[in-house]
């Protein structure tokens, strides 16, 4: 793909006058999934902002501003998340998160000095396609619980509510177009929660007595006291000691999945390679981008947010824009860290119901496993070949069935983990390893791309 019809290039920065909406856009894009995870998993929403404006900022600088990618909350850690938390607490999540980053610092140091060919080996589409169809099917009984029960009792008002968000997100994401065509899961959450107000089970007390105090704070000085808010930040050392949570069950929760999320990271990579018409895997290099992932995941466990990665919603502004300015992407990060800071936004995505993101995860998770499925399909993985067929098998039962290992009191290997790890022992041991490619390879980018011939 050539670069004829760039209207910016990564390089460029835009004009004042345009600066803010394109970044807005971009914000727009990412906003709706970001503030999801943590509010399936009963995280802080300001903090996850901050945490994902912050990990964009870290990941341009360490890709060298080459690379026009967003970072926000990742889907692949919410049962990870669940997990952890309910087992160790919101410090045990946060160090799970950070144990992750640390994996991604470690397999970029070894693509720096190996190349691919490694990772490959460990993670071919026969064991990537069935893991994110785990993830997305595995996250099912969540959205549906969301999305029709009230304190695990069904409720007729709640599920009505949740369907109406639904069919918004689908009309949204089948029929419009352009910039709104962008933002389908932000005009799902935005009509299902303007409906949940006719209905009477959105709860806008806090929301209320805000804006009474902005209205009765009598000076510009109250005004501002009032509008902004330090998020709720969990932060090492000053609320825990990750010496004392850190253990071996909490790596088994956590870090398993970051193969998985690497995994789609150079997947992510070579689709904006392709849009962008410059080859992201060579320059700056995919050892700089995984790590600058990872750095942003470290970030967030640092904060109280959930892991980050690369986010396909903002690509998809890219392609139909043409507007590749890292500039452009800086600006919505810093809008992003600016939201967490305000109050009015917290509280406004706190008076949520839960039915309206229960309504919109049930199409979220099960796209998710639909791209799992096209993985298998767009890699032509051949599910007659009996090594494939036990692979993908194993991989989906262990992971949608909940199987686990406990292994001592403090040590259990679960779910989507263990699937993860049956899933890679399996394809190293078993024979015809070559056949878990398919004919096509999702780690080497396409000749259409093109090198960037920028100077460094």
């Amino acid at each position: 793909m050539s670069n004829e019809n760039m209207v910016m290039g990564v390089r460029d920065i835009p004009k004042k006058s345009r600066w803010f909406i394109l970044s807005l856009q971009h914000l727009f894009a990412m906003f709706g999934a970001t503030i999801l995870v943590p509010l399936l998993t009963e995280m802080s929403q300001s903090a996850a902002l901050v945490s994902s404006g912050l990990g964009t900022l870290a990941y341009l600088f360490i890709t060298k501003g080459r690379i026009p990618a967003y970072l926000g909350s990742s889907f692949a850690f919410i049962t990870p998340i669940t997990l952890a938390d309910a087992a160790y607490g919101m410090p045990g999540v946060m160090v799970g998160s950070f144990l992750a980053g640390v994996v991604y610092g470690l397999i970029s140091v070894f693509i720096r000095i190996l190349g691919t060919k490694w990772l490959m080996n460990i993670l071919p589409p026969v064991v990537v396609g069935p893991i994110i169809i785990v993830i997305g099917l595995g996250l099912a009984p969540t959205a549906v619980d969301m999305a029709m029960n009230v304190n695990g009792e069904y409720s007729s008002a709640h599920f009505t509510v949740a369907l109406v968000a639904l069919g918004i997100t689908i009309l949204a994401t089948m029929f419009f177009k352009g910039f709104f065509g962008l933002i389908p899961i932000l005009i799902g959450i935005i009509g299902g929660y303007v409906f949940a107000l006719t209905q009477g089970i959105v709860n806008t007390e806090a929301l209320s007595q805000h804006w009474n105090e902005l209205v009765n704070s009598g000076s510009i000085a109250g005004f501002f006291a009032a509008f902004f808010q330090v998020p709720d930040f969990t932060v090492p050392f000053k609320d825990y000691n990750p010496l004392e949570v850190v253990n071996a069950g909490i790596f088994w929760i956590m870090v398993p999945i970051a193969l998985v999320t690497v995994a789609e990271h150079i997947g992510d990579q070579m689709v904006l390679s392709k849009v962008a018409g410059r080859n992201f895997l060579e320059k700056p290099g995919l050892h700089r981008s995984i790590m600058g992932d990872g750095v942003a995941t470290m970030i967030a466990s640092f904060l109280g947010g959930p892991p980050n990665t690369t986010y396909g919603e903002n690509i998809g502004v890219l392609a139909i824009t043409r507007v590749f300015s890292v500039f452009v992407i800086g600006g919505a990060a810093v809008i992003a860290i600016f939201f967490g800071f305000t109050t009015s936004i917290v509280l406004l995505i706190e008076s949520i119901p839960s039915a309206v993101m229960g309504g919109v995860s049930i199409l979220l998770f099960g796209i998710i496993a639909s791209s799992g499925l096209r993985m298998l399909v767009d890699n032509q993985v051949d599910l007659g070949e009996k090594r494939n067929l036990i692979i993908s098998s194993v991989i989906l039962v262990l992971g949608i069935g909940g199987a686990y290992i406990q292994v001592n009191e403090n040590l259990q290997i679960a779910g989507m983990a263990l699937s993860a790890i049956v899933g890679v022992l399996l394809n190293l041991v078993l024979p015809g390893k070559e056949k878990s490619f398919g004919n096509g390879n999702m780690f080497e980018a396409s000749e259409e791309i093109t090198t960037d011939n920028e100077a460094a």
